[in-house]
Formats: structure tokens, C-alpha cells, sequence
């Protein structure tokens, strides 16, 4: 690796698509109670709660079996966190560690945060996407006992094979900013044939270095076919847009799946909602997903799948260290074409005529949004040069 940003493609791999908290923690949790050397827990959102105490609880029986387990969570991310779930991680054999501890002194540094997410176990199998360790994925339960729909709709991607040591690379870069304390070096593993997706993991690593939106630019500028966007927060750049709207003028089938009425952030859905009309114009297909909240971040074009942590936004194409899966691979590319189509028959299809006819109060929200997401970037950018 040369940069330090992207790796090389690696061919012997296998995916696996892993929709919403009832599939993916129960996976992940199986995987740190079966880790026979190491653990790397790498995490942005992260709140107390009985998600947290069950990796925890996971965490630390691994720990007192000998296995050594390195945990790294956003400073800020992890502001919830209660002391006491914070001891009981300061035990033997367990690295606990901080990222970019939040200074009011050092306002701008502090705004850069650790936006990835990442379990890896044994330098064997890992896995990476959108979801934190907070109740907010799990059902809720009424008073009847009965369980209630969940409230963030979210993915993890299973990962076996050659590329999980780039993982390893990636988070022992990271580690190595915020820790003295070494990293366990794995053992070199015989390429094992039968896994034979390709994949690529791809980073952005700070303000100008992100290859996850350079990846997806190229991609869609090169699609034929489609082109399939998930994400929880469009408040992209104008290249993404307009490579958006250019695909949609080719007749390649551009579609943007976001959040409907449900959001941990309304005023960013609004925002958001300024892009619509040039996109609806030029002939994207916006779907706002009603059910619950998306927080799925997934970029399909023809055959090339992007999964990760990296929403489409200004704040992680900016300040945030975000990671990404890029995989080349039919069977990967069903699977996340159902999960596509299923998500579609959810939502609502905006068109440009029902646009047009929204009501004043909501185009006053949308107005006063996005004046605050540019306030919000000027003041960014005014203390960047102020840095300078």
C-alpha cells in the first residue's frame, strides 16, 4: 500500500449481506464469543443500553478467556457512554481507547471524528457498514409484549477472505494515532481458492483524501445500467449530483433512496430536499422510505457495490475517517438488489409533480434547513482559514 488511503483489489474473498440488528448482531456477537487471538472494535455511535451490554458482557468473557480485544470509539460518538459501562471495559486484556478526545480549544480538531465502523476477529472475518451499538436498532417492545417495528433500518457486510487484512491495516493505522499500546501481528493465512470474490477497501481519511467519493464518481460517470444510492443524509457535493443527473440523462436508471418522515435528524431530511427539483428535472427517481429510519449506506452502479460507513454528506466527504467495502460480485449483487427492491415497495416515489405541489410550510422548512447546513459549512470553512 502506497498511500495509505486504498488498497489493491484482492480476489479470494466472500460477502455476505447482513440486513438489519435481528441478523447482524447476533452474527458479530457469535464472532467474538468464537475468537481464539485477537479482537479490533471499532465504533462511532455507540450509546449504554442492552445492545451495548451484551458486547460488552461478550467482550469481556472473551478477555478472561485470554484473548486480547482492542476497542476504539469516537470521543464524541460515544458521549452517551455511562462510566460505569466505560470500567467495565478497563480490565485485562482489554485496550480501551478514545478517538479525538472533544476540546472546546481546539474547536476545529475536535470536529474531525472517527466515523467508521469495524468488528474484526482474528484477522479471519470482519465486519463493516453502517450500524453503532445502540438500542436504536433494536425493536421496541409495548406494553403488550408485542414487538414494534425497529426504528433504524441499517446493514453490516460480512467479510471472509484476503481482504480482511487490509481491515486490519486500516484500523492498526488508525490505532496507531490514538495508542502507543501494539497491535498483535497476525499470522499469514494460505489464500484459500474457494472464496473467490473480488474486493477493495476504500478510505477517506481526512478533508481532500476521501476515495470513497472519488470511487463512486467514477463508477457512476462509467454505469450503463443503473444506478442505486442509499443513504441517510444527501448533502453531497455538486460533482455527485451532477454525475447523478448526467447518468439519469443517459436513460441508466438513477435512484436515491432516503429517509421519509422518520429521522434522528428531520432538519438534515429537509435540507436535503433543496436538491430535489434539478435531480427530479433531469430524471432521477427519488423513493423516501416511510417505515422506519434508513440508515443503510450502499452505492450500486452496473456491477460495482460500494458498503460501508460513509453517508453521502459534506461532514464525512470533509472531516470524518470513514471506510468502505467496494466488491465486485453477482452473488453479492442479488442480494443487494432484493434488499434494493424491498426497500422501493416501502417508499414513496416522489415525482416532480408532487414536488411542485408541496404545501408552504414545508418548503419554509426546507428554505430555513438548508440556510442552516450552509451557515453551518461557512463557519467550518471561516475556521479552517483561520487555522491557516
Amino acid at each position: 500500500m502506497k498511500t495509505g488511503y486504498t488498497f489493491p483489489w484482492r480476489d479470494q474473498n466472500s460477502f455476505q449481506l447482513l440486513v438489519d440488528s435481528k441478523t447482524f448482531y447476533p452474527h458479530m456477537l457469535a464472532a467474538i464469543e468464537q475468537a481464539q487471538h485477537f479482537i479490533f472494535l471499532e465504533q462511532y455511535l455507540v450509546s449504554s443500553g442492552n445492545v451495548l451490554a451484551q458486547f460488552i458482557q461478550a467482550l469481556t468473557d472473551t478477555a478472561r478467556r485470554g484473548i486480547k480485544v482492542f476497542i476504539l470509539f469516537d470521543d464524541y460518538g460515544a458521549k452517551t457512554v455511562t462510566q460505569a459501562d466505560k470500567n467495565r471495559l478497563h480490565q485485562k486484556n482489554i485496550s480501551f481507547v478514545s478517538y479525538n478526545p472533544f476540546q472546546w480549544k481546539k474547536l476545529y480538531r475536535s470536529i474531525r471524528r472517527n466515523h467508521r465502523k469495524l468488528l474484526l476477529v482474528d484477522n479471519d472475518i470482519a465486519f463493516v457498514g453502517g450500524a453503532g451499538l445502540s438500542d436504536d436498532y433494536q425493536p421496541a417492545t409495548n406494553d403488550l409484549n408485542h414487538s414494534a417495528p425497529m426504528n433504524w433500518h441499517d446493514i453490516m457486510l460480512e467479510i471472509k477472505g484476503q481482504v480482511v487484512y487490509d481491515w486490519y491495516q486500516s484500523f492498526s493505522l488508525v490505532w496507531q494515532k490514538s495508542s502507543s499500546i501494539p497491535l498483535p501481528q497476525p499470522e499469514y493465512k494460505n489464500p484459500r481458492p474457494e472464496l473467490n470474490q473480488p474486493g477493495r477497501v476504500v478510505l477517506a481519511t481526512g478533508p481532500g483524501k476521501n476515495n470513497i467519493i472519488k470511487s463512486a464518481l467514477g463508477n457512476i460517470k462509467k454505469s450503463t445500467r443503473y444506478v442505486w444510492i442509499a443513504t441517510p443524509y444527501f448533502l453531497t457535493t455538486r460533482k455527485l449530483r451532477h454525475a447523478l443527473s448526467n447518468a439519469a440523462k443517459r436513460n441508466v436508471d438513477v435512484r436515491l433512496l432516503v429517509p421519509g418522515p422518520i429521522s434522528d435528524h428531520p432538519w438534515i431530511s429537509h435540507a436535503a430536499r433543496r436538491y430535489y427539483r434539478r435531480l427530479l428535472h433531469n430524471g432521477v427517481k427519488i423513493f423516501e422510505y416511510q417505515p422506519r429510519f434508513l440508515h443503510a449506506k450502499i452505492i450500486l452502479a452496473d456491477d460495482w457495490i460500494s458498503i460501508g460507513s460513509s453517508n453521502l454528506d459534506r461532514w464525512n466527504q470533509f472531516w470524518n475517517l470513514d471506510a468502505n467495502q467496494t466488491v465486485k460480485d453477482k452473488n453479492l449483487l442479488q442480494q443487494t438488489q432484493r434488499l434494493f427492491e424491498n426497500d422501493f415497495r416501502q417508499s414513496e416515489l416522489i415525482t416532480y409533480l408532487i414536488w411542485k405541489k408541496r404545501p408552504w410550510p414545508q418548503r419554509f422548512s426546507e428554505w430555513r434547513a438548508s440556510y442552516v447546513v450552509r451557515l453551518i459549512q461557512w463557519l467550518v470553512y471561516l475556521a479552517s482559514r483561520m487555522r491557516k
